[in-house]
């Protein structure tokens, strides 16, 4: 029997490779269109390769996966982030976990990841066509099997001949991007990190927590990444120009008032620029103190009045940032959208539609915050489809 992979990437390459261990009579092709296999995962994480998370702490897939969070917790009753661990030490690539859960290959390199998947695939015979695009169910003539794990599809047409088949598409969007400011005054703190930062979209529950970091371009960091990945659709709506809500303390009004009045006593004959109050940076105080009381920020604490003290809260915790666009680079590794969950069996990844056609990855309307969650979910769903195959093959051949 014959099984075509439609795609050289990390879905596509850990299906192969558990589809022969799990049925070695099968014969896998992987056809890729562009000339490059693994590009996606070579480049991840700075070239770390962030491949898993521990999900320590984590009670709701809906926070980590904005989409698809279901059919993940159905799936990971199968393959999880604790088996995606121990598959790879397994085929040879030790793992570390950091301190905030992620977890990377303990060389810091993803070509660990990549050697590994392409080492175990051509050991197991797997054959790998590159420069083969796809570009109609007319092409996988001849495979008893066929499996879609392209990855996100940046523009409609790419999905046209599986909308012709039958299948629901959701619109591909991008997700996991930052964000540009033309501020010029907040660009000069290009290079500044605000380690609790909390942001918010105005009228939505749509907010995040994390490291904030302000770059040449705008704003980015752990933070804006898990923002814009669970707002994705909202801000293409916008046309990514809205205004952003950002906490610098990460604490409630209510805790930053009183902070601040103990604050004000404590150093009220000191001057306002030399005592940056929750650890903020000096260039970031600075900068509030401009943005709520201009004309008035080297005074002594002592002489704020009320109204001058609301004004600093006020910016402390409810800071408006207009957004002008996303980052002026094509750096993001996520698309949101793709093939709807409704098109498929949630059992198998099977095509509702087309008997025998799987779909794995990022292909599918399934998407998480950065942290090693979308990785997961293509070992995950690969896994997924690599034994819904084989069992039905193991089936076709006892009939």
């Amino acid at each position: 029997m014959r099984t075509a992979i439609i795609g050289g990437g990390a879905a596509g390459f850990f299906l192969a490779v558990n589809l022969k261990e799990m049925c070695p009579e099968m014969d896998v092709t992987i056809l890729e269109k562009s000339s490059r296999i693994l590009k996606k995962v070579e480049i991840s994480g700075g070239g770390r390769c962030n491949c898993t998370n521990t999900f320590e702490g984590i009670t709701d897939l809906s926070a980590v996966y904005p989409r698809g969070h279901r059919l993940m917790r159905r799936l990971m009753n199968l393959f999880d982030h604790r088996d995606a661990y121990q598959w790879f030490e397994r085929h040879g690539v030790p793992l570390m976990v950091q301190s905030d859960h992620c977890v990377f290959p303990q060389s810091q390199d993803s070509h660990s990841i990549t050697s590994c998947l392409l080492q175990h695939a051509r050991q197991n015979g797997v054959r790998i066509l590159t420069h083969h695009p796809i570009t109609g169910m007319a092409d996988l003539d001849g495979y008893d099997f066929k499996v879609i794990a392209t990855g996100g599809l940046p523009h409609n047409g790419a999905m046209d001949w599986l909308r012709e088949a039958g299948h629901e598409m959701e619109p591909p969007v991008p997700s996991l991007f930052s964000l540009s400011v033309e501020d010029p005054q907040l660009k000069e703190l290009m290079g500044l990190v605000a380690d609790h930062a909390t942001v918010q979209l105005p009228q939505t529950k749509i907010r995040a927590q994390g490291p904030l970091l302000i770059t040449h371009w705008g704003l980015s960091g752990p933070v804006i990444l898990k923002l814009t990945s669970h707002a994705a659709r909202i801000l293409r709506e916008k046309d990514y120009h809205t205004t952003l809500l950002v906490n610098w303390t990460g604490q409630t009004e209510s805790d930053v008032r009183d902070a601040i009045m103990d604050f004000t006593i404590l150093h009220r004959l000191k001057q306002l620029p030399s005592m940056p109050p929750f650890g903020l940076t000096r260039r970031l105080w600075h900068h509030i103190l401009g943005k709520s009381i201009a004309e008035k920020a080297t005074m002594r604490w002592s002489d704020l009045s009320r109204k001058e003290l609301n004004r600093i809260i006020n910016t402390l915790v409810n800071d408006e940032i207009a957004i002008t666009g996303r980052a002026p680079f094509q750096d993001e590794f996520v698309t949101c959208g793709g093939i709807s969950l409704k098109s498929i069996q949630p059992t198998s990844l099977e095509s509702r539609t087309c008997s025998r056609l799987y779909f794995a990855g990022e292909v599918l309307d399934i998407d998480g915050i950065t942290g090693g969650f979308n990785f997961q979910a293509a070992w995950t769903t690969a896994y997924t489809v690599a034994q819904a195959i084989a069992s039905c093959a193991q089936k076709m051949d006892r009939e």
